[in-house]
This record gives C-alpha cells, sequence and structure tokens, in this order.
C-alpha cells in the first residue's frame, strides 16, 4: 500500500502546486450551487437549496472523476508513465493510486461545496449523515475514475478526451434526478434517470441527508465500481505490457 500512497502524495503535491487548477474545477460547482440553489425560481416543498446540493456535490465528484483521465494521458504524453513502469511496484499500484488521488480530489472539492452551500443557507446535518454522504460520494468517484482511466487509455490525444468529457457530463446530469423530483419528469426521462448511475448516487446522498440509510443503492454503486476498477486493471496492464 505504501507504493500506492506514493503515487497519491505525488499527484496530490502536483495539484496543489497548481491554485489556478484548483480554482477553476470549483468554479462549475459553485455557479450551480448559487445559481439553481438561490435563484432559480423552482417550486419545490421544503428548501430546494437541501434538494439541489446533493446533485452539485455529485456533480463535482464526477468532473474530478473524469478529468482523472486527463491526468494519466498527460503522464502518458510527457513520458512519467514509461518512468513509472520501470520501478519495481506493481502495475497496479499506479493505477490505484492513480484512481484514489482523483477520489481524494473530488472529496476535497466537494467538501469545499457543502461547506458554501451551508453558508448560503443549506440545512446542517448529523455526523453520521455526512459520514453515509460521503461513503457514497467515494464509492461513485471511483467508479467515473476508473471510467475516465479507461476511456484515457482507448483515446490517443488529449483534444479527443476533452470532447469526450464535454459529451458525457451534462446529459447525463440533466438526465438524472438532479434539478427535480422522479414524479415531476416526463416519462422518458423518469426511465432514462432510473438507470442513470448519476441518480443512485444523488438519490443515495439525498436519503443519508434525510436520515435514511441507502443500502440499496450503495451497494448498486459498490458494484459498479468493483466492476469499472476491474475493467480499468485489465486495460491498463494489457496496455502498459503492449
Amino acid at each position: 500500500m505504501y507504493r500506492v500512497f506514493a503515487y497519491v502524495r505525488r499527484d496530490l503535491i502536483r495539484w496543489r502546486r497548481a491554485p489556478m487548477n484548483v480554482l477553476s474545477t470549483l468554479a462549475m460547482p459553485c455557479a450551480w450551487l448559487i445559481f439553481m440553489g438561490l435563484v432559480m425560481p423552482v417550486e419545490h416543498d421544503g428548501n430546494y437549496l437541501d434538494f439541489v446540493t446533493p446533485s452539485i456535490l455529485v456533480l463535482t465528484v464526477m468532473t474530478a472523476g473524469l478529468s482523472g483521465g486527463s491526468s494519466l494521458m498527460f503522464d502518458k504524453m510527457l513520458g512519467y508513465l514509461n518512468k513509472f513502469l520501470a520501478v519495481p511496484a506493481p502495475r497496479e499500484a499506479i493505477l490505484v493510486g492513480k484512481i484514489l488521488f482523483i477520489t481524494v480530489r473530488g472529496l476535497l472539492q466537494a467538501t469545499v461545496i457543502l461547506i458554501i452551500s451551508i453558508l448560503i443557507g443549506a440545512s446542517i446535518l448529523s455526523p453520521l449523515a455526512y459520514l453515509e454522504m460521503y461513503f457514497t460520494l467515494f464509492l461513485f468517484g471511483v467508479f467515473f475514475s476508473a471510467l475516465g482511466t479507461t476511456v484515457a487509455m482507448y483515446l490517443n490525444n488529449h483534444d479527443s478526451y476533452a470532447a469526450f468529457q464535454s459529451f458525457v457530463t451534462m446529459p447525463l446530469y440533466f438526465a438524472s434526478s438532479a434539478l427535480i423530483s422522479y414524479d415531476q419528469m416526463p416519462q422518458i426521462l423518469y426511465y432514462i434517470a432510473k438507470v442513470n448511475p448519476l441518480s443512485y448516487a444523488i438519490d443515495a446522498t439525498r436519503e443519508a441527508a434525510a436520515g435514511a440509510v441507502p443500502v440499496t443503492a450503495m451497494l448498486v454503486l459498490l458494484v459498479l465500481a468493483a466492476i469499472m476498477t476491474i475493467v480499468c486493471s485489465r486495460k491498463f496492464r494489457k496496455a502498459t505490457l503492449g
């Protein structure tokens, strides 16, 4: 495990040394939180900010997860990946370290968004609720980190990956339960949202905030994260050995 944490530490140091990148990754979630939570005149029972905050947290983790593919692609283009592969450590340690860093980075960004949401009027929850929320976001972050890394290994350049990221992010977000509840959706959107991984993460986060334990959604996210990590590991080993 110390090899895994060595890669995590390396990426965290690199991320910390680029404060502009940190601020830019928080700009969109903050704008969404303020715009949707405070400005949009949406009819909703209760505090709409409490309803929309979990979806912004999930969006933050998803964006961070997908950007992980760019991190691996830059390592490959700049020659760092070949140097890592020459180190006497399992190849999986590189991959797990990358996925873990991307997930932790997403959770740190989500924490900032969560603090901002409380400052502008969201409810303060119990420690158990926050623990369940972070566990859900962690599983979701692992799933999208592995997905982004897998796609990055199939593509040949950063522009192609950026196009994939733009193509995936907003359609998945709008076709989920992020902004409106299921009973307000058109029928076709209802069925799409029900199978959307984002909906599982958002619904689980909302259930945790409401005081329930989202066991089913957590199990679904756990299975998705495990499957995607296995697929990513096999692709990584094949790509690096080839």
